[in-house]
């Protein structure tokens, strides 16, 4: 069976839908089981979300993880509550935008470190406007044109 080396789970959806401001990589607490099942691939970050708790500790809520097909009465959720590992300071810093109104955390990528950990890039994240989304639709057609007109001028 052939292992991918670089899997990376992306939420395209995010930097459509929110003006991303700062990101922070995170650690997150899974299972063998949920581990595996990114291995393959098998994850979902588009409709996730960050929250905090009481305890001021972050939370990734809504993270889809199918359960592994190997995995006896040992399989996960897959929708399970995961915490989610920063710094003291960082997780300071993003509890206090939060606060603030109109700010959010997004998940941005669920990737493997060098160490073969896995990881989650999250993003303070500030919502759009529809102009915003209208413009931002407008820029990557332009660039699709542009490409497209490249293309056909280099084949003549």
């Amino acid at each position: 069976m052939a292992i991918k080396k670089n899997i990376e789970i992306k939420n395209k959806k995010a930097s459509f839908e929110y003006h991303l401001l700062q990101k922070f990589e995170a650690g997150i607490v899974l299972t063998g089981t949920e581990v595996k099942s990114i291995r393959e691939g098998k994850a979902n970050i588009n409709e996730a979300y960050c929250l905090f708790d009481k305890n001021g500790e972050l939370w990734l809520k809504n993270m889809h993880i199918s359960e592994y097909k190997l995995g006896t009465y040992y399989n996960h959720e897959p929708k399970r509550d995961r915490k989610l590992l920063l710094k003291k300071t960082e997780l300071k810093k993003l509890l206090r935008k939060v606060m603030e109104k109109g700010f959010t955390i997004v998940p941005v990528r669920v990737y493997f470190s060098e160490r073969g950990l896995v990881k989650i890039e999250i993003a303070l994240a500030q919502g759009k406007r529809s102009y915003d989304k209208r413009h931002s639709i407008k820029e990557k057609d332009m660039k699709r044109e542009g490409s497209r007109l490249n293309k056909s001028y280099l084949l003549r």
